[in-house]
Formats: C-alpha cells, sequence, structure tokens
C-alpha cells in the first residue's frame, strides 16, 4: 500500500496581503493526517494539478523547494516504519516525520503528559485543581527517578518490566525517605499511567499485571471518648486555642474534612426530611455530595460563631496555624498523639460513629467516601476490636450465668 501526499489551500483563512495558508494531507490505507506547512501563497499563483506554485520567482521557487523537503521527509518516514515496524497507520508517519515517537515506541514521562494534560482540561468540571497538582507532582518525582536511576531522561513503555516498579520502591525509600504507604500511591499511578497507554494503543500488554503491592502497617489515630472530654472540657485562657478546640470538636462531631469546614456556610445548614438541622455539602476531593445530622455540640458551636451578616459558621484560619494550635492543645491537656485536623475526621468515623454501632455503610455516607472500600479498608479494624470488646462483654455475662 503506497502512501499519498498532497497540498491543499486553506482558502476561509486568507490573510490581509491575500494569501493563505498551504496545509498538508497525508494518506494512508483510507486514513488521513492533515497539518500545516507553515507556508503561505495567493491562490492565483498555485497550480492545484502539478501541486506547484508559479510562476517561477524567488518567492515561489522558496515555496516549491519546502514542499519537495516535506514530501521527502514524509517519504523518508514512510519507509523507516516499513523497515522497524509490523503495522503503522497514518499517524505514526506524521509522528516520525516531525521526529516524535510512534505509537509503539513511545516514552513513559511522554504518555504521563498526555494523560496529565486530559486531567488538566478537566479541572474544574470533573476534578479539582488539587488532583491535577498531584499528578503534576508526581510527574516531577519520577522525571527525578529515571534521571537519578537510569541516567536518561526518559522511559520507553516497551522497555517497562516489574524492576521498573522494584526501583521506584528502592528510590522512594533510599533518596525520599517516603513510607511504603506514599510509594504504594505512586505505583498506584504509574500503573494507572500504564493503563491509560494501553487504551490508547501505545501498549499491547500491562508490563506489570503480576505486581502485587508491598503490605504496611497503616494505624488509625484517633481521640478515644476519653481524650475527647478532655478536649472538650478544659478551659483555655487564650482566645485563639478556644476558637481551635471549638472548630476541632465541631468537626470530631461532623466530620467535615478541612476544605468543607474552611467553606462552611449558613446557606449549608438545611432542615432534614426529619425536621431537624443537617449540613448539605459538595466533597471537593471524591467529587461527591453528602449529607450530616448536626448533633447537640456541633448546634452549640454555630450559636457562638455562626455570623448571619457574612453567612459565616465558624472563623477562617490556614490548615498549617489549625495544625499548629491543635498540636499545643493537646500538649496541654496531656494527650501525647500525632493530632493534625484531619484526625477529627478519624474521630468523628471511629469514636463518635463506630463505637456507637452505627453501621459501616451509614459511616462511609456521612464521611462522602465515594465507595464502601474507602471506609472498609481504613476502619476495618476499629470495627474488629469493636466486635472483641463486644464479645468481651457476652463472655462476662455468660460466666455470671453459669455461675448463678
Amino acid at each position: 500500500m503506497k502512501i499519498s501526499i498532497l497540498y491543499l489551500l486553506q482558502k476561509n483563512r486568507t490573510n490581509q496581503q491575500g494569501n493563505c495558508p498551504i496545509r498538508c494531507r497525508i494518506t494512508y490505507f483510507s486514513k488521513r493526517k492533515i497539518f500545516s506547512t507553515g507556508l503561505f501563497i495567493n491562490p492565483d499563483f498555485w497550480n492545484s494539478k502539478k501541486q506547484k506554485a508559479f510562476p517561477p520567482n524567488q518567492e515561489n521557487d522558496y515555496i516549491n523547494s519546502q514542499l519537495s523537503l516535506i514530501s521527502q521527509k514524509i517519504k523518508k518516514a514512510f519507509l523507516l516504519l516499513q523497515v522497524q515496524e509490523k503495522d503503522f497507520d497514518v499517524n505514526d508517519v506524521y509522528q516520525v516525520y516531525k521526529g516524535k515517537n510512534t505509537k509503539k515506541n513511545k516514552s513513559f514521562l511522554e504518555v504521563m503528559e498526555l494523560h496529565n494534560s486530559r486531567i488538566e482540561k478537566l479541572v474544574g468540571i470533573e476534578y479539582a485543581p488539587k488532583y491535577y497538582q498531584k499528578w503534576k507532582g508526581m510527574h516531577t518525582l519520577l522525571s527525578g527517578f529515571i534521571k537519578k536511576t537510569y541516567n536518561r531522561s526518559d522511559f520507553l513503555l516497551g522497555k517497562l518490566t516489574l524492576k521498573f516498579l522494584d526501583d521506584i520502591d528502592f528510590y522512594m525509600k533510599s533518596e525520599k525517605n517516603h513510607k511504603q504507604i506514599t510509594i504504594n500511591k505512586c505505583i498506584q499511578r504509574v500503573r494507572q499511567v500504564v493503563r491509560y497507554a494501553i487504551s490508547e494503543g501505545y501498549l499491547e500488554k500491562d508490563p506489570f499485571i503480576l505486581y502485587k503491592p508491598k503490605r504496611y502497617k497503616k494505624e488509625v489515630v484517633y481521640l478515644t471518648k476519653e481524650e475527647l472530654e478532655l478536649v472538650e472540657k478544659h478551659k483555655f485562657a487564650q482566645m485563639r486555642l478556644e476558637q481551635v478546640r471549638d472548630m476541632f470538636i465541631f468537626c470530631c462531631y461532623t466530620g467535615l474534612a478541612y476544605a468543607e469546614m474552611s467553606n462552611l456556610k449558613s446557606k449549608h445548614i438545611v432542615t432534614g426530611f426529619d425536621g431537624k438541622e443537617w449540613i448539605k455539602m459538595h466533597r471537593k476531593k471524591t467529587g461527591k455530595d453528602f449529607s450530616v445530622p448536626l448533633l447537640e455540640k456541633p448546634i452549640q458551636i454555630i450559636e457562638k460563631y455562626g455570623d448571619t451578616k457574612t453567612e459565616k459558621i465558624l472563623p477562617k484560619i490556614s490548615n498549617q496555624k489549625f495544625n499548629s494550635y491543635i498540636k499545643e492543645i493537646c500538649e496541654i491537656v496531656g494527650i501525647e498523639k500525632n493530632i493534625s485536623h484531619h484526625i477529627a475526621r478519624k474521630t468523628f468515623a471511629t469514636t463518635v460513629l463506630l463505637y456507637n454501632d452505627v453501621p459501616m455503610e451509614i459511616v462511609s455516607e456521612l464521611l462522602g467516601h465515594s465507595k464502601i472500600q474507602t471506609t472498609q479498608q481504613h476502619y476495618g479494624k476499629i470495627v474488629q476490636k469493636k466486635v472483641s470488646e463486644e464479645m468481651s462483654k457476652l463472655t462476662s455475662k455468660l460466666n455470671n450465668y453459669d455461675n448463678k
């Protein structure tokens, strides 16, 4: 099958000088690729049949020589693909002509950039800006990894093996001092790029199909009932600590993440089907709507800080300052745990909900998780502990019954 090269004038784009762009159309196996040559010509000086500019003069001779050069480069790209590739399409011919990799010779970072550009276009539509920033950071991390580990700027998709993931694991531990949970998340994103490559035809099969993530022990940090009461009942002399304590307690009884807490307004407080007040919001991280019934303590905090004029519910504070102050609060009351704002959300799920026999599916709904597996993954062991405690109580009751 031969390749066809045709030059066309784009007359609807004629400029003020009366010149219009010359475009090139490559046809191979009835598929076309049209692109701009970067050349312009007056339509009166173009011979479509001969595919040349006329009459001969300095300007027209230059156009003809450039078109001839383009045709030669396209034919050279076509011949190269015939020698190297078992099968290729018209887009591959264009890619080689432009000096880029064909579908079968794409590199990892090249495909990752294509993947990230798709995410960028959907920011505000399907994804939050933070999600795109994470992928940009991942590109920077993996670029540094490839440079450090292989002393090259990129890595061909066709050369990927399980060793690539092992090397990432070693690099992130030895060079970046990351924990296994972070490494597993990175590898998960690498595999997402590979799946994208397969869907686009850049790879025929998954080179990581046999990969098994390394296990890690993740302990859920939260405040116990006693610790929560310590924070609630302590009298703070400084207003900043009292405010942060109240906001932390508010989130311990609502499960709001920092982003939702800082954006909470009076419009988010609605009367539910049961006639009681609920928080109804959209969670940025998952893109899912969620509703949380307001318990007595959060209602008291809203009454304390709510401003009807500005619609604000809680005082404004940066995440960094919040985390700094809550650590100070825990030191004052004698809690020896690494506490941050996110611990309030975990305390809501555990101490407030699961330990009060709220079912896992309800916990998942109240936390605004996109799927219940996320809730089970994080809080499954908490449920086991609760079951163990209840079974111990049952054993005690049965022993008392037997002794009677």
